[in-house]
């Protein structure tokens, strides 16, 4: 259970990716106070572990609709982590994350919490299929359990540093921030392939 606790938080974790929220974050509501920043933020959080977590409680039934398996699934999600992976390794936005089109209507809204911060720069399609896959893999209910559990702190961690950024309180260098989204696309990237071995060997 550890283990798939580790598998789960650290794979959510690195398609959600914060870090690489925070400058569209904050070129989007520069005209906000730190208080609305941080609600914004607050919400935010909360609709992302919400669309992750609804998103896997329906994965069997869009499955059993579609007619999909979860190896097919697998394969797939691990291809979208790939290509999401290859953008974080080169430090690069994923169109996967958010478009040039969201981010332009983005600047124009008063509040971004909802979109496009929450669904799809936080909560894309990346994370949406790691959500329905890890959640295929928990087996019994403690690893149900846990899945969860790891969903709201992704979005705790998420919320905090955020805030963070918002009030100020974090002065993170482009060259520091490029550094940790390498490495969290390094990881994406393992994370990816290992859905796929483990698709082919279901398969």
């Amino acid at each position: 259970m550890l283990e798939y606790a580790f598998l789960t938080f650290g794979s959510l974790f690195a398609i959600v990716d914060p870090f690489a929220a925070i400058p569209t974050f904050l070129a989007m509501t520069e005209n906000d106070t730190p208080k609305q920043r941080r609600r914004m933020a607050r919400t935010a959080c909360i609709t992302c572990a919400g669309v992750m977590g609804a998103f896997a409680v329906m994965g069997p039934s869009i499955f059993k609709l579609f007619g999909i398996t979860l190896p097919a699934f697998q394969l797939a999600g691990g291809l979208v982590l790939l290509l999401s992976s290859l953008d974080m390794l080169r430090a690069q936005k994923s169109a996967l994350r958010e478009t040039p089109e969201e981010a332009e209507e983005g600047r124009s809204k008063e509040d971004i919490a909802i979109t496009p911060l929450a669904v799809p720069m936080l909560a894309g399609p990346g994370a949406i299929t790691t959500s329905i896959v890890l959640a295929g893999k928990a087996d019994t209910w403690a690893h149900k359990g846990i899945f969860f559990v790891c969903i709201a702190a992704v979005g705790l961690v998420s919320y905090h540093f955020l805030t963070l950024a918002a009030s100020g309180a974090s002065k993170i260098s482009s060259t520091l921030m490029n550094i940790i989204t390498r490495l969290m696309g390094l990881l994406l990237a393992a994370v990816g392939v290992q859905f796929i071995l483990s698709a082919l060997k279901i398969g």
